[in-house]
């Protein structure tokens, strides 16, 4: 199977540039022997390169780029398959922009083409190429600092109390997890978790319920988290509960049965966000429409959960504005050397920027995708990097650090 992959990256410090032609000359002749086609490009700091060949080589090869301390923020742009290659069997060709003028470019790489036919203006390839050609600014290209000069400290929250005992009636229990603004080392929210009665997962508690009884299920365990937060004292910190969309629309006076346990906690509709999962399908729009305006009216906050994971997200948050928006983890996971998924964050933030509405970045496990996240806007986090569930109770926070501080 012949598969293509385009990848840039950015050259390293004190890497010497006189070495790059000796560089390119061995990757031709290792290319050539296992029929991998290099197109790469350089402007003098950053790299840019095309692998076409079979797919097991491309994938051995861009192994080994990925380790070569010689440059770094790698980015997978692309990963396809073709019918037949673009370029000749070639190994390496290199293109310096630095002795091209740029309309030049674009007419030597077609030169390479295998045939007219495999290669055109319109070809998603040379799309890529004339991109990273015309754009002096590499305004996407965000280079974020390196792994290795940063650490984390552990240090406790306020309030981290743990209950155990349950209330009458109480068939699950919740665990709290921190949305940090890392910049100034602040937890600003605990998302409540819902969790089975024994501490199992969301999965484990729900299969237990029959489908006409999930709904209010959903709704009526709040309460337990209301009262889990009144109990933690919360007082500077507002506390994310998860609803599912029909939750608000199939069992009659919704809101007001989230009004009423809100205050018999103690505690008040600003305290609440509600967060709204996309990834249900929403009949009885209107509805849903009419129930979403009354959270609003009461001074509930709203946010769209797992964004970009679901049926209606761009839909939801059209329609509703809501006041944060928490993107998907399996869109965060490994957003650091993804192309795609950097894409989609950076259309999120653009988005939201004009909208007011507050990003968080959630499901973030590394280090690495915290700090291009940083780099590329994000305030607000939620993850294991910084905080595990705590059931009934907080865990101490992890707080990136630079080392020399």
């Amino acid at each position: 199977m012949l598969s293509t992959l385009i990848y840039r990256s950015h050259l390293s410090a004190g890497v010497s540039l006189g070495a790059l032609a000796h560089t390119i000359e061995k990757s031709r002749i290792n290319n050539e022997k296992i029929h991998v086609t290099g197109i790469l490009l350089f402007d003098g700091a950053h790299f840019f390169q095309v692998l076409e060949g079979p797919d097991a080589s491309v994938s051995a090869v861009y192994e080994r780029i990925c380790h070569d301390k010689r440059h770094n923020n790698l980015v997978e742009l692309m990963r396809d398959y073709a019918p037949a290659r673009r370029f000749g069997h070639l190994g390496m060709e290199l293109f310096d922009l630095r002795h091209y003028e740029k309309k030049r470019v674009l007419q030597a790489v077609l030169a390479k083409g295998t045939s007219r036919f495999n290669l055109t203006y319109d070809d998603r390839v040379l799309k890529f190429i004339r991109t990273f050609v015309e754009d002096d600014n590499k305004k996407p290209f965000i280079n974020t600092a390196h792994l290795e000069n940063w650490d984390l400290i552990q240090l406790p929250v306020t309030p981290r109390r743990e209950y155990d005992n349950f209330q009458p009636g109480q068939n699950c229990q919740f665990a709290l997890q921190p949305i940090v603004d890392v910049a100034n080392k602040k937890v600003i929210s605990f998302e409540a978790l819902i969790r089975s009665p024994d501490g199992g997962s969301p999965v484990e508690y729900f299969s237990t319920l029959s489908k006409d009884a999930l709904y209010k299920a959903d709704l009526d365990s709040k309460r337990f988290a209301f009262a889990l937060a009144n109990k933690m004292g919360m007082v500077d910190q507002t506390i994310s509960v998860n609803l599912l969309p029909m939750s608000l629309v199939t069992t009659k006076n919704a809101v007001d049965i989230l009004l009423s346990e809100i205050k018999a906690s103690g505690l008040v509709p600003e305290q609440v966000v509600v967060e709204v999962t996309e990834d249900e399908v929403i009949s009885r729009f209107d509805e849903f429409d009419f129930a979403i305006k009354q959270l609003r009216s009461a001074g509930i906050g709203l946010a769209i959960d797992d964004f970009g994971a679901g049926f209606a997200g761009l839909s939801l948050l059209a329609k509703f504005q809501p006041e944060k928006v928490k993107i998907d983890r399996n869109i965060i996971c490994d957003v650091h050397k993804s192309g795609p998924k950097q894409a989609i964050v950076q259309a999120i933030i653009t988005c939201c920027t004009l909208l007011e509405i507050t990003v968080i970045a959630e499901g973030i496990e590394k280090l690495e995708e915290w700090l291009w996240l940083e780099a590329a806007g994000i305030r607000y986090y939620q993850g294991f990097l910084f905080a595990r569930p705590q059931l009934n109770g907080v865990s101490p926070v992890n707080w990136p650090i630079i080392k020399d501080e």
